[in-house]
């Protein structure tokens, strides 16, 4: 009998309308201002596009496509329909029928509603993504009561922070469409780790307790603690992925500089400082599970990576870490920049 991939596994209906009805509301705003920001935002990923493509020295090629600004509910849903589209492709169909089907269609809804809740809590953070498994294409979308509610806490200038958020995540679309090779690769892994590793109970036990006793670093220790060597090295491969993008992302952004963003100084330190601001107790639990401060740690240990090899070997020549799997950093890489220069330039 074969196995329900992961994407099967959730009921992603209940996901996106469950995770969209628990989405806390976004900051106060009138209508007016509400679509004003939503054009700011729009005008300002058009405007991104060219400045990134400059700094990073990677051409996307073709016209500009234009963002999605959206609200908490709507990210939420895009969000659902995208990791279904990368964890199992199509829709899925019906199920077996019998016991094993009814038990099949509960565990589907019991992990929808699990990762409703999951997308919702996220919601209320994330600025924007770009989705390279969009159900409907890939998308840059940006989250416009978000962006508001840090651009008011933070005290900066809408005009640059709008800006300064857009490189960022248009960095991530350049680096996905002018690299093809990366959506694949990202889904590949995904399926090795997603992939049924035929171990028993009593192996996954041992390395749960191994995780319990030995380590602190929230759900993603408790991944690579339940899965076997394939698995685990396909969690490393995707944890030293995120890593480069998302560092590459943030050294593009301030590489742009205060041209195009006057205030760029002052929006780091304060976006840095907010980064790092303890939280709620309850916050604080959720923040560990989620591995949201792993995610932190990605901006940071990436950006030191990106900034270090530049400085050392220029734009052009960083830019052969796109050229295939075989030139990313390997995870002691990342800590160490000159490793991966010495093994791939």
């Amino acid at each position: 009998m074969t196995e329900a991939s992961p994407a099967r596994a959730v009921d992603w209906a209940i996901a996106a309308e469950l995770g969209a009805r628990l989405a806390r509301p976004g900051p106060p705003i009138s209508d007016y201002t509400r679509s004003q920001v939503i054009a700011a935002l729009a005008d300002a990923a058009r405007r991104a596009e060219p400045l990134v493509r400059e700094v990073s020295g990677l051409s996307a090629g073709g016209p500009v496509p234009e963002a999605g600004i959206v609200d908490r509910a709507q990210w939420i849903r895009a969000a659902a329909g995208g990791m279904r589209a990368m964890l199992g492709g199509a829709e899925p169909g019906p199920g077996p029928g019998g016991l094993a089907g009814l038990a099949a269609a509960a565990a589907g809804r019991i992990a929808g509603v699990q990762t409703g809740a999951v997308l919702a809590f996220i919601s209320s953070g994330i600025l924007g993504q770009y989705d390279p498994f969009g159900a409907d294409g890939p998308k840059l979308l940006l989250v416009y009561p978000n962006i508001v509610a840090v651009e008011r806490q933070l005290q900066v200038r809408p005009e640059d922070f709008r800006l300064w958020v857009c490189l960022h995540e248009v960095t991530h679309r350049v680096q996905f469409t002018a690299n093809p090779w990366l959506a694949g690769y990202m889904s590949d892994t995904l399926a090795v780790l997603t992939a049924d590793a035929g171990d028993d109970v009593t192996a996954v036990l041992g390395r749960l307790a191994d995780y319990v006793r030995d380590r602190r670093d929230g759900v993603i220790g408790l991944l690579r603690a339940a899965a076997a060597e394939p698995q685990a090295a396909a969690l490393d491969r995707l944890l030293v992925l995120g890593t480069l993008l998302e560092g590459h992302a943030d050294h593009v952004m301030d590489g742009v500089g205060p041209a195009a963003v006057p205030s760029v100084g002052t929006i780091r330190a304060r976006f840095d400082r907010r980064r790092g601001r303890q939280q709620s107790p309850i916050q604080r639990v959720l923040r560990a599970l989620l591995g949201v401060d792993a995610k932190i740690a990605q901006y940071t240990r990436g950006k030191a990576f990106v900034d270090a090899v530049v400085g050392q070997v220029g734009v052009a020549r960083f830019n052969a870490i796109w050229t295939g799997p075989d030139t990313l950093p390997l995870p002691d890489e990342i800590d160490v920049p000159r490793r991966w220069i010495d093994r791939v330039l």
